[in-house]
């Protein structure tokens, strides 16, 4: 056997207790924590009776459920929490507390982690020393606790009888939801939520004044079955109790967030729509008895404590007059007056919005009389009636005025809009409606018409683009008649001339034939019954004025008449024509003439005023709606750019611009060979032409003031605006008429040489500048004044510059001037070296030289003044004898004598036209190039 001992064990569990092993058994339990966001989800799901259960739990919860922001979030969802006076209260209280301590109020604020608006700084050192747990929503009442965790209330706050009590964690009878020891009278209930006061730390409180007056009411009326034995009803016997009572109960429904708050929502609404119809009914019933200030005005304000009264301002406006009988009020189609062509008749739709306006009036008195302040049933009752009287109204007016006469639709559009502007002003508010009642009217009115405007403008520029067109296309229309009619006149003649030819042709071969075998030649004209027709509109009369007496026909030119009656402009001279010509080429310089005279008729005064008139009418329609500051006033205003760009369109291209394109065009055809009377001063085609200019002008004046005075003192534009469409359009219109002139000019300038070529041509005698050409002497003494051509040509040349001034800016008439004077130099130097030249009949070319230089002397222009200076001064060279041929060379040959203008080979060429030049031609060749020297 062994010797080993076995060891003593020491300090376990004795063999002999058989509960050892499990004692010395350790057991770790663990206890499961959910995250603080995860129990404040669930709080959120809990009623308020389980708040205060589960805040017993510990004082983790306690802080949970009495945190200050669960309470502001339920009082905010009634409408009771005023976060500018919760902030004013803060701050009241915090500078209290600061004066008492002697600190500044930031710095005692600091301290206690509140900002100087009133919000709590939780991250402050303040609020980490004293273990606030205050949130954002807090105040100072939550951040300074007491020695033992108690809040410190504000004075005269009640802490028991407020409805929420402290709670201790001691789970005794204390801890029960206490109400207050006295109970509040129910009327005192029905104003509970002006009794709540927003005082940060203090929310929990406040909603227990809330929760302790209304809570009983609520729980009953969401869980009982007969409506009738609600305690609501059972309490309050009066239905303006009743709708506070159920009005407070629906926005204490508000705050209830618990689980199944749908429900009980659902049950709460039920009771209320049923109270409300049985209100509904009664004040319907009063509607019809006309009872106004009894049970009209009882169950209105009924109505209006318990949701906002709309339930009887609907009843009251389906039953008024105004929608129940709009029928009687007035027929759109009334508006409109039958007949070749609608018309829209002002006056019944005038009756209509008066009528409306003094039914509309009537019925607000009795609103005010019925509802009170709080409801604002006059912008309802006006919204009803703008949307189921004045809406139907027009549209059934507008959509039959379009379908019938888009002039009468026009019409009708602008002025019911104005009618009812001038209605909105006579509409009366309510006593209660507000500063804002006339800017809901503007609204209604403004809807009434949102529906028309688009269609109306868009009509409104397509009227007036057809109107404009088809008073131009008529204008030329009438033009083409008369071009037809001035031809068939000439040529009509010519034409019988032709006729008796064939017929003497022929008369050989048949006048042995029987008679029933010879035609019948017509002797007379095809357009032979339109001859006085023909003459009357050549000579620019009216049918129904052509035997008006010769003391009674103007002197400027008339105008014929349209089809419609109205004129056309200034036309034709009304002076008689002589007998048309009988041959074929006096007929077509008849009819040369005659378009050359009628070039004033191209474009007229009167069709660009009824264009412009046309124009007014549409902008001034368009314009009311800008006018009013209404929604629609942009687009009005763009509305009436365009037509005011259109017209410029219309008026320039189509009108003006053709006018002066034909007028170039007859101008272009212009001989003076083929017109056999030269006798007066002017140049009648260019004449008429500078005629047409002054009718343009005018024209183009009539639009500026057009533009001032419709668009720009309107303020439908702004001048000053280089981007405005109707800006840009009025100058690329002064552009077109001023090139067009201009190009008119050119033409003109072309056509006045030309005369003066004719001039020189037919009237300058050979005698005139070489008297000996005649081969007879002459005694008579020497008239040294200038010629008769010289005359004439100044007195041409003189009355068509003087036509221009007053009608052209002073630039065009110094450039017209200057490019006059030119080409007169130009015509005098060809004419001259045309001639031959004596000495003595150099007097009366010095006479003649001196005579156009006295004439552009007038004109102010330096410049073209040098050609005339040295053309004086060439006029010398012919006053110089035969013997001083040296001297005459010398003259010839100095460049600086004549300024420049006259090169030396020039002033040679004007040498040869001398009568003597054969002569004297040896020495001044030798003298000036060293011709007929030899060497010896």
């Amino acid at each position: 056997m062994s010797n080993f001992e076995r060891a003593t064990v020491t300090g376990g569990p004795s063999r002999q207790d058989v509960l050892a092993p499990l004692r010395m058994t350790q057991i770790v339990g663990s206890k499961p924590l959910l995250p603080a966001e995860i129990l404040s989800t669930i709080l959120d799901y809990v009623t308020v009776t389980d708040l205060v259960h589960f805040a017993r739990v510990s004082k983790r919860m306690k802080e949970m459920v009495y945190d200050d922001s669960r309470w502001v979030q339920r009082l905010r969802l009634m409408g009771c929490w005023n976060e500018v006076e919760a902030r004013r209260r803060t701050e009241a209280a915090w500078r209290k507390r600061a004066g008492s301590q002697g600190l500044p109020y930031e710095e005692q604020a600091e301290r206690a982690g509140i900002g100087v608006d009133g919000d709590v700084n939780t991250n402050s050192a303040s609020a980490k020393r004293k273990g606030s747990k205050a949130t954002a929503d807090a105040g100072w009442e939550q951040v300074n606790l007491s020695t033992n965790g108690q809040h410190q209330l504000l004075p005269n706050h009640r802490s028991v009888n407020d409805g929420f009590d402290a709670v201790p964690l001691t789970p005794d009878a204390s801890t029960r939801l206490s109400f207050p020891s006295k109970p509040l009278d129910p009327l005192s209930k029905l104003a509970i939520f002006s009794q709540v006061r927003s005082i940060r730390g203090h929310a929990r409180q406040e909603y227990g004044k809330v929760h302790g007056a209304l809570n009983v009411y609520y729980e009953d009326a969401v869980t009982c079955k007969d409506h009738t034995n609600a305690s609501v009803f059972r309490t309050y016997r009066d239905p303006n109790h009743q709708a506070q009572m159920l009005a407070n109960l629906m926005r204490f429904a508000d705050s209830d967030i618990a689980q199944g708050w749908t429900e009980r929502l659902a049950k709460l609404q039920v009771l209320i729509d049923a109270f409300e119809t049985a209100v509904a009914h009664e004040f319907e019933q009063a509607l019809h008895t006309a009872d106004v200030d009894g049970k009209q005005r009882r169950y209105a304000h009924v109505l209006a404590a318990l949701n906002g009264g709309q339930k009887g301002v609907g009843l009251f406006i389906s039953n008024s007059p105004i929608i129940a009988r709009k029928n009687e009020l007035g027929n759109p189609l009334n508006c409109l007056n039958p007949g070749p062509q609608i018309s829209f008749s002002l006056q019944e739709s005038q009756r209509f919005f008066t009528q409306l306006a003094t039914t509309f009036n009537d019925q607000i008195a009795l609103i005010d009389r019925i509802f009170p302040a709080s409801v604002n049933a006059a912008v309802t009752f006006l919204g009803r009636v703008g949307k189921e009287v004045l809406s139907e109204y027009l549209t059934t007016l507008l959509d039959e005025a379009h379908r019938t006469g888009i002039e009468a639709y026009l019409q009708a559009v602008s002025g019911t809009y104005q009618q009812s502007l001038y209605m909105a002003k006579a509409l009366r508010p309510s006593k209660d409606s507000g500063d804002d009642f006339y800017e809901s009217v503007d609204r209604t009115v403004a809807s009434a018409f949102e529906l028309h405007i688009d269609l109306y403008l868009n009509e409104e520029y397509a009227y007036f683009k057809r109107k404009s067109e088809a008073e131009v296309n008529e204008w030329e229309r009438q033009l083409s008649e008369q071009d037809a009619s001035m031809q068939s006149l000439y040529m009509s003649n010519v034409n019988r001339q032709a006729d008796k030819r064939d017929f003497l042709t022929s008369f050989k071969k048949v006048v042995m034939m029987p008679v029933n075998v010879l035609p019948t030649f017509p002797l007379s004209s095809p357009f032979g019954g339109k001859s006085a027709t023909a003459k009357a509109l050549v000579n620019g009369e009216n049918l129904e004025t052509s035997s008006q007496a010769p003391s009674q026909v103007s002197t400027r030119p008339s105008t014929p008449s349209m089809a419609n009656g109205t004129s056309l402009g200034a036309n034709r001279s009304t002076t008689p024509l002589p007998e048309p010509p009988t041959t074929e080429l006096a007929a077509k310089a008849a009819i040369m003439s005659s378009r050359l005279e009628g070039i004033r008729s191209l474009f007229s005064i009167e069709v660009a005023l009824n264009l412009v008139h046309a124009a007014k009418s549409a902008i001034e329609r368009t314009g009311v709606f800008y006018r009013a500051q209404s929604q629609f006033g942009e687009d009005a205003r763009k509305q009436c750019q365009l037509i005011f760009v259109l017209l410029c369109q219309i008026l320039g291209t189509r009108h003006v611009k053709a006018g002066f394109d034909q007028a170039v065009a007859h101008l272009t055809n212009y001989d003076p060979k083929e017109i056999q009377n030269h006798g007066h001063t002017e140049v009648k085609p260019l004449v008429t032409f500078l005629e047409l200019v002054n009718v343009g002008d005018l024209i183009q004046q009539m639009l500026d003031v057009f533009y001032e005075q419709e668009m720009v003192a309107t303020r439908l534009t702004d001048r000053n605006d280089f981007l405005d469409p109707a800006v840009k359009e009025k100058k690329r219109f002064e552009q077109m008429l001023d090139e067009r002139v201009a190009a008119g000019l050119n033409k003109g300038i072309e056509v006045l040489m030309s005369e003066v070529e004719f001039v020189c041509a037919t009237t300058q005698k050979a005698e005139d500048f070489n008297p000996d050409a005649s081969g007879a002497a002459s005694t008579d003494v020497m008239d040294i004044g200038p010629t008769e051509t010289a005359r004439k040509i100044v007195d041409i040349v003189s009355s068509h510059t003087r036509m221009l001034v007053g009608s052209t800016d002073k630039n065009m008439l110094d450039v017209f001037n200057q490019e006059v004077g030119l080409r007169t130099f130009t015509a005098l130097c060809k004419h001259l070296k045309r001639q031959r030249i004596s000495v003595m009949g150099s007097i009366k070319l010095i006479s003649d030289m001196n005579h156009y230089f006295t004439y552009v002397q007038t004109l102010k222009n330096q410049d073209l003044l040098q050609y005339f200076i040295a053309l004086r001064e060439l006029a010398q060279i012919y006053l110089v004898d035969p013997s001083d041929a040296k001297e005459l060379a010398t003259i010839i040959a100095d460049g600086d004598r004549f300024h420049g203008i006259f090169r030396a080979e020039e002033v040679y060429e004007f040498a040869e036209r001398r009568a003597d030049w054969y002569q004297i031609r040896p020495k001044v060749e030798r003298a000036m190039y060293g011709i007929g020297c030899v060497v010896m």
